[in-house]
């Protein structure tokens, strides 16, 4: 008997040491009632992730070798998004090898329909009016909007809420950055609106409008590298309830739930803390009031 026991502890062993070998361990999920092969997947055994492309800095980072992602490879785990994606796949059971990424355009991911991914995430803010066509997770960033401008132009003196309505105003088509505009700033002129926040960027650069609205960590990115001649005017002051950012599932996919679990361990744990600390620990500019 003590010889059976011996070699099945040593057959353990070597497949242990085989299966690490190859890089693709079996890694036991950590959630209960999360079992992999209970999970509602596109493609059994594997995660498939959406995002928007480019996959802008800081929320993806890295650069990309690969030709079909235009500024980042989400693949490479670099950045706060793909940071959380990989940790939330590892407390589900699931290796770096069994996570794919596709590109799918911002406004696809949360339009009614057939979805191309098990979650996406690419700064999709949880609305009201998402979540009819769409299941989102619990919040993985608690979000502040931003308002950037040409370092040389008069809107950078700004320092209030009301200080903005004199200018013109741009940002991306349905984001909450451009509804933030509308409903809170409500500035005298009509906000011009972009069908991607690259073309938003290149509207400031080219001087067509005063000031970007976009999400607060995105900032860094346009300040520093895409307009060097711009900076930050100031955050926008939360208005009604916390916007934060969700990932989208298919509507109704139970996936969700234990993608939930996850989420609300990396938050108590700390983890959430310290990728946010890392990859968009951004804090130095003002409040507009």
């Amino acid at each position: 008997m003590r010889t059976v026991l011996v070699g099945l502890a040593l057959a353990a062993f070597a497949l242990a040491v085989t299966a690490t070998a190859t890089g693709d361990p079996a890694t036991p999920a950590a959630i209960p009632g999360c079992a992999k092969g209970s999970l509602n997947l596109l493609n059994d055994g594997k995660l498939t992730l959406g995002t928007d492309n480019p996959a802008f800095n800081p929320w993806f980072a890295g650069g990309s070798k690969d030709k079909d992602w235009e500024l980042n490879d989400p693949s490479n785990g670099k950045g706060y998004e793909p940071a959380v994606a990989y940790e939330i796949a590892k407390r589900l059971g699931f290796t770096r090898a069994q996570v794919t990424w596709d590109a799918v355009p911002f406004l696809r991911s949360f339009a009614p329909g057939k979805k191309p991914f098990d979650w996406y995430m690419a700064q999709v803010s949880v609305a009201p009016a998402r979540k009819k066509a769409v299941t989102f997770s619990a919040s993985y960033y608690n979000v502040n909007q931003a308002v950037v401008g040409l370092k040389a132009a008069p809107i950078s003196k700004v320092r209030s809420l009301a200080g903005l309505k004199r200018y013109k105003l741009g940002a991306q088509v349905g984001t909450t950055s451009y509804a933030y505009i509308t409903k809170f700033i409500r500035p005298s002129q009509s906000p011009a609106v972009y069908d991607s926040n690259a073309d938003a960027v290149a509207a400031l650069k080219n001087k067509q409008i005063d000031g970007l609205v976009v999400d607060f960590p995105s900032t860094g990115y346009i300040t520093a590298v895409q307009v060097p001649t711009s900076s930050v005017v100031g955050r926008l002051p939360q208005q009604g309830a916390q916007e934060v950012f969700g990932l989208v599932f298919q509507k109704g996919n139970s996936l969700a739930n234990c993608v939930n679990k996850a989420i609300r361990a990396l938050r108590s744990d700390g983890t959430l803390r310290r990728l946010d600390a890392r990859w968009l620990g951004k804090t130095g500019a003002p409040i507009l009031k």
